[in-house]
C-alpha cells in the first residue's frame, strides 16, 4: 500500500505543479489588462523542451550533467511526504528537518551546476541564490516549528491531521508564522519581490541566471522541478497553517475530494502570489536580507508564543 501511496503523491505533484505556474501567469496577465496564455501553456512548454536537442559546454563536468536529476529527485522525495489527500505519517521524508535539508540539497546542486561551466551569469546567480537561501533557512525552520510545537510532533503528516482540532486561540501564532513562511516561499521559488522569473537582465537575475547554460531535456527537468517545488510549498502553506482538508480514509471518494480541495487551496494561494507580483516591484538585492530577517523574527516570535500557550 505504501508504494501505491507514494506513486499517488508523486503523480499528483507532477501533474498539477505546472498548472500553478499557468495560473500565476494568467492572473498576472489579467491584472495587466492582457489576455495572456492559457493556464495549460506550461505543459506545452515542457513538451517542447523534452523534444529539443541539448547543447552542453565542453567545460562542463559530471556535476552539470547530473544536477537536473538530483534537483528533480529531491522534489519528488519531498512530494512523498506532503499532506495532499491524507496524512502520510509513514513517509521517509516526513520530518520537518528532512524536508528542509532536501530543499537545501536541491538548491546547493543547482548553484554548483551553475558555477561548473565557468559562466559569469552562472557564478553571479549562484552567489545571489546561496545568499538568499542561507538567510531563508532560519525563517523556514522557525515558521515550520510553530505548528510542530503546537501539535506536539515534527512529522508533517501528523501536523496536518491534527491542525484542524486546535482552538481558535492557538491559530494566532499560526497566522503570524504563516506570514513568515509565505515570505520564505516567495524567496525559495524566485518570485517577487525577491526575483523576477521572467527576466534575463544581468542586474536582476537570480534563478534564471543559474539555468541559462541548460537546454533541451535537462532544462525541461529543471523547469518542472521548479514548478514541483512551488506546488509543494503551496501545499505545505495550505495544510500546515490552516484547518486542513486531510481525509481520514486511505481510499474512496473522500480521498479524491480531499485531494481536490488541497489543489483548490493551492491554486488560491498561487493567485495570491500573482496579485502580489502585480502590485509590488522587485526590491533591490541589498534590501532582500531585511525582508528575510522579518520572516525569521516572525517565526521566532510566533514560536515563543506557541511555547508559552
Amino acid at each position: 500500500m505504501n508504494i501505491i501511496f507514494f506513486f499517488f503523491q508523486i503523480l499528483f505533484v507532477l501533474l498539477f505543479s505546472p498548472l500553478c505556474i499557468g495560473v500565476i501567469r494568467k492572473v498576472n496577465a489579467l491584472m495587466q489588462s492582457r489576455k495572456g496564455a492559457s493556464i495549460f501553456q506550461p505543459y506545452r512548454n515542457l513538451k517542447k523542451l523534452f523534444h529539443k536537442d541539448e547543447i552542453i559546454s565542453e567545460d562542463a563536468s559530471w556535476i552539470f550533467r547530473i544536477a537536473p536529476y538530483v534537483v528533480s529527485a529531491s522534489t519528488l522525495v519531498i512530494a512523498t511526504s506532503v499532506p495532499i489527500a491524507f496524512a502520510p505519517a509513514f513517509a521517509p521524508a516526513g520530518d520537518i528537518l528532512v524536508t528542509i535539508y532536501l530543499v537545501a540539497m536541491g538548491t546547493f546542486f543547482l548553484a554548483l551546476a551553475a558555477m561548473d561551466t565557468g559562466s559569469a551569469f552562472g557564478g553571479t546567480g549562484s552567489s545571489r541564490e546561496m545568499t538568499l537561501a542561507a538567510l531563508a533557512e532560519g525563517g523556514l525552520l522557525f515558521t515550520m516549528l510553530v505548528p510542530a510545537v503546537i501539535v506536539g510532533s515534527t512529522n508533517i503528516g501528523m501536523i496536518a491531521s491534527r491542525i484542524g482540532t486546535l482552538s481558535i486561540f492557538q491559530y494566532a501564532p499560526l497566522l503570524m508564522a504563516f506570514v513568515g513562511f509565505f515570505l520564505v516561499l516567495l524567496s525559495e521559488n524566485a518570485r517577487y519581490p525577491f526575483d523576477n522569473p521572467a527576466t534575463h537582465l544581468e542586474l536582476t537575475m537570480v534563478h534564471e541566471a543559474m539555468i541559462l547554460e541548460y537546454s533541451g531535456k535537462r532544462l525541461a527537468l529543471l523547469e518542472w522541478a521548479a514548478a514541483n517545488k512551488l506546488f509543494i510549498f503551496l501545499i505545505l502553506a495550505a495544510n500546515l497553517f490552516f484547518p486542513s482538508t486531510i481525509s481520514g480514509a486511505v481510499f474512496g471518494i473522500t480521498l479524491i475530494v480531499s485531494g481536490l480541495l488541497t489543489l483548490f487551496k493551492s491554486l488560491i494561494l498561487a493567485g495570491v502570489i500573482a496579485l502580489i507580483e502585480s502590485s509590488i516591484p522587485k526590491l533591490r538585492y541589498f534590501r532582500l536580507p531585511d525582508l528575510l530577517f522579518t520572516s525569521f523574527v516572525l517565526g521566532v516570535i510566533s514560536l515563543i508564543i506557541s511555547i508559552a500557550m
